[in-house]
């Protein structure tokens, strides 16, 4: 029997590759939209009435929103390419655009804010197709940290929508918003695999009923809407004016695409966490897949003239909800967003929801979000720098969302940028781990070709990388080990009689514990995070000699992390000091 132990149940009924039964699908994409379609129509009725928008530009701004999501939402299931993740991430409207979308149209209109918004769509596109420089950031703390903030900013504003009710229903909302919660709730805690599928739309469902006999609902709305129809509104266009207001504006618009990179690289790989029933090291190829597909998104919605897309953070805990992680649903989703496009009745039907109702499924959704970001920055240990920076940034965040800190000064400082939570924590989270980085010992570093033939230089390089550290010979066996099990993995990731002439770049860097060895090399296929995690469950009469390799390493190395993009792959690896009284050397190997 090997060892390990058995391996933690995810609750994954379908995997991101797998193919659900075509009805699942639909409800399940469905599910989806009635969780996503409020921010959808929401967020920019917000932008074009508060910048003094006609009726007629918020009909074509409501129509393009839909579309333009419901596209973006398959785009990134589909992967076509280097474009889109091959996971379920669903996309609409960016609420940390509305001040300065708002910006734009009291400055220079529709117009304006369309050349904004695809001027600054370059930034996510330029970051997905060099993503490897920005790895520093990629770090489970920033990650885990601006998903909690997610919830923290977001959910203050959905309660506060319980109360927007006519004062002769005031029990009616929080009656109709526990029916909600209990029934979701209860079936996900109580039912079975296959009812839980249908836990969030049996849940609104339930709802909806309980608000229709308290007066809740709203029939009328949808028996006037048209069956068919298209927006009263024409495309406005794209402007080529790049006077003051442009320049003015366009720092802060590329800021917010930043910022709104991060958060499609956060669910990018909090999907990934959660869409396997075996956990997997990430894939950043699909990271900067959905990155691409952001900057598509928003190069879309500037041509369009509306509120720019960005990924939002309802399918990771939909996923955890229904069990159901299979691309195909992204792909009903985004059908089902461009159908409703021109399905005024449907869109109402969905729209009449009552808020309590919206409320309760999203509490849930969110709450399962601020968890999976607590697991993200526990992953792996948690010390006391990764504490500090979780807890200065998420606080900040909640203290700029809230108007708690220094909200004179916030609402003037880079346009009231700060004022929104995830964008204020995440760039504090960034900016602590920046500092650590620019404080840490300098790294040695050599270059090689990716061959066996660089192996001395390899090992004098590490022998005078031990010196300058301090370290005895051990440590200096224990980094030659290390080093030469990871280049013989690396090399035979190569096809038989098919060597490419990649080249090696090793980095050095000494920890409080030990030394931090960064392989960075041409791209390739496996990832050795996922091989290791394997090595359990293969019988040891067929180890091959690859396996052999990655059980030294595995032996030797007190953490192994392999980051693959497509263009470079990247392996940290952590060699640990040895104990007092351990061997001072080891023996030779042949």
């Amino acid at each position: 029997m090997s060892g390990g132990g058995p391996r933690p149940e995810t609750g994954i009924r379908y995997e991101a590759d797998e193919k659900p039964p075509a009805a699942l699908a639909f409800a399940c994409g469905l599910q989806l939209v009635i969780l996503g379609i409020t921010s959808i129509i929401f967020i920019p009725t917000i932008v074009i009435r508060a910048g003094g928008g006609s009726d007629a530009y918020l009909s074509w701004a409501v129509f393009g929103a839909v579309s333009v999501s419901g596209i973006c939402t398959a785009l990134q299931a589909l992967r076509l390419g280097r474009v889109g993740a091959g996971y379920l991430l669903f996309m609409g409207p960016a609420g940390a655009f509305i001040g300065v979308c708002v910006s734009a149209l009291h400055e220079g209109g529709p117009a304006l804010l369309a050349t904004l918004v695809v001027a600054s769509s370059l930034a996510p596109i330029v970051i997905s197709m060099r993503l490897a420089l920005f790895r520093r950031l990629l770090t489970p703390t920033i990650v885990g940290t601006v998903n909690m903030l997610v919830p923290a900013t977001v959910l203050p504003v959905v309660f506060s929508r319980l109360t927007d009710m006519p004062d002769d229903m005031a029990l009616s909302a929080p009656l109709t918003a526990v029916a909600t919660l209990l029934v979701i709730s209860g079936i996900s805690l109580k039912a079975g695999p296959t009812l839980r599928l249908w836990a969030p739309l049996v849940g609104v469902v339930a709802g909806s009923l309980v608000a229709g006999s308290l007066g809740l609902y709203d029939p009328d709305r949808v028996a006037r809407a048209p069956w068919i129809g298209a927006p009263e509104g024409g495309w406005p266009g794209v402007g080529l004016d790049l006077g003051p207001a442009f320049v003015q504006l366009l720092p802060a618009f590329v800021f917010v695409a930043l910022i709104g990179a991060i958060q499609t690289i956060t669910a990018s790989v909090a999907i990934q966490r959660v869409s396997w029933r075996r956990p997997r090291a990430v894939d950043y190829r699909a990271v900067e897949g959905a990155v691409a597909a952001d900057g598509i998104g928003k190069l879309l919605s500037g041509v369009a003239a509306i509120v720019p897309t960005q990924t939002i953070g309802v399918s990771v805990p939909m996923t955890e909800l229904t069990g159901v992680a299979a691309r195909v649903v992204g792909i009903a989703a985004g059908a089902v967003l461009v159908a409703l496009a021109f399905l005024p009745k449907a869109l109402a039907l969905i729209l009449a929801i009552p808020s309590p109702v919206i409320v309760a499924y999203l509490a849930v959704v969110l709450a399962m979000t601020f968890v999976r970001g607590m697991m993200e920055v526990v992953q792996g240990g948690i010390d006391h720098r990764k504490g500090l920076i979780c807890g200065v940034a998420f606080w900040v965040g909640v203290g700029c969302q809230n108007d708690l800190l220094f909200p004179g000064l916030l609402s003037e400082l880079a346009g009231g940028l700060l004022k929104n939570g995830i964008t204020a924590g995440g760039i504090v989270a960034i900016l602590m781990t920046l500092f650590l980085e620019a404080t840490a010992p300098r790294r040695s570093r050599i270059e090689g070709e990716l061959d066996l033939s660089v192996l001395p230089r390899l090992r004098e390089f590490l022998g005078a990388f031990a010196s300058r550290s301090g370290w005895g010979e051990s440590m200096v066996d224990r980094l030659d080990a290390a080093t030469e099990e990871t280049l013989l993995t690396l090399i035979g990731e190569e096809e038989d009689g098919k060597r490419d002439r990649r080249r090696l770049l090793l980095q050095a860097r000494k920890e409080a514990d030990g030394a931090v060895l960064e392989f960075i090399a041409a791209s390739g296929e496996e990832n050795l995070q996922n091989r290791i995690a394997l090595l359990t469950d293969t019988p040891d009469e067929v180890l091959m000699e690859r396996e052999v390799s990655l059980r030294l390493l595995r032996h030797i190395a007190s953490s192994v992390r392999h980051q693959q993009f497509h263009d470079t792959e990247i392996v940290t690896v952590h060699v640990k000091l040895p104990e007092p009284g351990e061997g001072k050397s080891r023996e030779s190997a042949s």
